[in-house]
């Protein structure tokens, strides 16, 4: 398989948030309806990490100005 055919058949990086606080809030939805997503879970991040990702959607939450937190 070519190298192009594997990039067009990679599984796309998951969603990244930037938030001012430790503990976050994810329920799934954003570009979908609430109803569409997942249940509503709470998540603390480790301080020395800076970032936390959620169990269900795999979306990372990560800390502004905290060790995780890189230019794109």
């Amino acid at each position: 398989m070519e190298q192009s055919a594997k990039a067009a058949n990679a599984v796309p990086p998951p969603e990244v948030y930037r938030v001012k606080t430790m503990q976050v809030a994810c329920d799934g939805s954003g570009e979908v309806a609430p109803a569409l997503g997942h249940p509503r879970v709470y998540l603390r991040m480790e301080p020395d990490l800076g970032f936390v990702e959620c169990g269900y959607c795999d979306r990372r939450f990560v800390l502004e100005g905290g060790p995780a937190d890189k230019p794109a």
